[in-house]
């Protein structure tokens, strides 16, 4: 299939209580929604999520006695091939969508690892988005004290703020604060009762071979200067949250890279750190394919096929690469990056605030 052909699929996660079901009982109600199948994961042998969500039996799918992230990634493949499978027998409607919901305590970086590797999803559907519910009234302590709530936010394409109208809104404040310090390229929405208009959650991915390369670089520019921000920010605040092991930075490169050069340092970096690497995207202007920049995306060990562009937005030709890591010093991959990816160390920057 070609890039537009592929069907996005949108991994809903947060941690238990978050309201991830109410979220998909809206979306899955909202006009323009057919042709949208949810899969609803769940830990246990007796299915009850999937009991609450508002949606005919065949617009969604059970999958039982098990977290998507370890036990049932095979079965997450073959329910995923089953419905191309049927699709293409027109045993079901045109699907135009998928959704997943995993578990409150899934670590959502498995389920991409899935999407992103095993070759018959790859040939058939892409990842548009990893969408995060997080609850305003107990995130801070699940914060504090669960590393699967600060993983989920770090790779988190949109953030949905549910119950803040229960919180006080200095607990609001500080939460959005704890949020931006491990992701501040992350859009956060505040949403009350599950209710979000489904073009503010979907159509997040800014990296299949159809998105426009003006919107990529847009998206580059903003995430820098979140992470700016943030940085310059965190210099005037003395204390230090649990979490705070998880940054972010970005870098610009002033040179053209050698592709094998930068997909061998890059393997390298993910072979070496790629427990502690949770999200890597990078616009990079390849030495020999100066017409449009190379896409890439990585998530801890695994990497997205490169994605080209046909075209550069502007007249800016500079690489630019955004890191959320855990306890990985910038200075280390500046380093090595100039080393193995055969770059003058003076042409790598970072953006200041």
């Amino acid at each position: 299939m070609t890039g537009s052909a592929l069907i996005p699929v949108t991994v809903l996660t947060g941690f238990l209580g978050s309201g991830k079901t109410t979220v998909m009982n809206h979306l899955l109600r909202q006009p323009g929604m057919d042709g949208v199948v949810a899969i609803i994961n769940e830990f246990g042998e007796v299915g009850l999520d999937h009991l609450l969500v508002e949606t005919s039996e065949e617009r969604f799918a059970l999958l039982d006695n098990g977290c998507v992230c370890c036990s049932v990634r095979e079965d997450l493949v073959t329910l995923l091939d089953e419905l191309s499978a049927r699709q293409a027998g027109r045993a079901v409607p045109p699907i135009r969508r998928i959704l997943i919901e995993t578990t409150g305590l899934a670590d959502p970086v498995p389920v991409l690892h899935t999407l992103m590797t095993a070759p018959s999803v790859v040939s058939r559907y892409r990842i548009d988005g990893v969408v995060v519910t997080v609850d305003a009234v107990n995130a801070l302590r699940s914060l504090d004290n669960h590393a699967e709530a600060v993983k989920q936010i770090a790779v988190a394409d949109r953030i949905l703020l549910t119950k803040t109208d229960l919180a006080e809104a200095a607990s609001v404040a500080e939460l959005e604060r704890r949020i931006g310090a491990i992701n501040p390229t992350v859009s956060v929405m505040r949403v009350n009762h599950g209710c979000v208009e489904p073009g503010a959650v979907l159509e997040a991915g800014l990296f299949t071979p159809d998105a426009r390369s003006g919107q990529v670089a847009s998206w580059f520019a903003a995430a820098a200067a979140a992470i700016a921000a943030q940085e310059h920010a965190s210099h005037h605040q003395h204390h230090h949250a649990h979490g705070s092991d998880v940054s972010s930075f970005s870098l610009i490169v002033n040179e053209p890279i050698q592709w094998a050069a930068f997909s061998r340092w890059l393997d390298y970096v993910a072979a070496l750190k790629g427990d502690d690497l949770l999200r890597f995207k990078g616009l990079i202007n390849v030495a020999d394919r100066p017409q449009g920049p190379v896409v890439v995306h990585a998530v801890q060990h695994v990497l997205h096929p490169p994605v080209t562009m046909e075209a550069w937005p502007s007249d800016d030709r500079s690489s630019r690469l955004v890191f959320i890591v855990r306890d990985i010093p910038a200075e280390a991959i500046e380093r090595t990056l100039a080393r193995f990816g055969e770059i003058s160390r003076d042409s790598i920057v970072r953006p200041a605030a």
